[in-house]
């Protein structure tokens, strides 16, 4: 395979590395682990990835098997060059650092746009959805501690739960300041281009 594994190319071969199985008990385990939280995942996708692993010679079919009306389903096995594929992968994701652009940064560079108090009235609704989803995490990182399942399998869901309080307070400080104006743009000439006051109409005081 030429290009990097995928997320998606990664869990397929991290699952097959416990023993053969077919798609659909990947989509089943899947979710059963929470998978999805950490993986970008649909139902065509892992297929179309089950088909270009098996391609590329990370993985083999071994049997095609039917049960009373349901569709064939081909189970499939790691081979050798997919699991060290698989170990090197995440090698350089645990130790690369990846240049991401997420897009709430994206908005941040040009918080300039909006006048102050706008800025301020959407970040305050941010932090509702972050506080939201930083309850939802945790519920379910704490369930699946109790089904048993041992910490180092729900690390992703700890780094997710530790970025999204960070993203919180740090929401919470940016509205703090804005409220408080410590944090103003309000002379900023981009900002006044943007906004520009409304010309007085004609008849108008001032209109010459």
């Amino acid at each position: 395979m030429s290009r990097p594994l995928t997320p998606l190319a990664l869990t397929v071969l991290r699952m097959l590395c416990d023993g053969p199985m077919h798609p659909y008990e990947m989509q089943q385990r899947i979710r059963d682990y929470a998978y999805d939280k950490a993986v970008k995942i649909t139902h065509g996708s892992l297929y179309h990835t089950v088909e270009r692993l098996a391609a590329c010679g990370l993985i083999e079919p071994l049997e095609t098997s039917r049960e009373g009306r349901r569709p064939e389903r081909t189970t499939y096995a790691v081979t050798v060059a997919g699991r060290d594929a698989a170990q090197i992968r995440l090698a350089e994701l645990l130790h690369d650092p990846a240049e991401e652009f997420p897009l709430f940064g994206t908005g941040l560079a040009f918080v300039n746009l909006l006048s102050e108090g706008e800025v301020a009235r959407l970040l305050r609704s941010r932090t509702v959805a972050l506080e939201a989803a930083l309850a939802a995490h945790q519920t379910a990182h704490d369930a699946l501690r109790k089904q048993g399942l041992d910490r180092y399998k729900l690390l992703d869901q700890e780094w997710m739960i530790a970025r999204v309080r960070g993203e919180l307070e740090f929401t919470r400080g940016l509205v703090d300041d804005l409220d408080s104006g410590r944090l103003t743009w309000k002379d900023d000439e981009v900002q006044i281009r943007c906004h520009p006051r409304p010309r007085p109409r004609h008849g108008d005081k001032g209109d010459s």
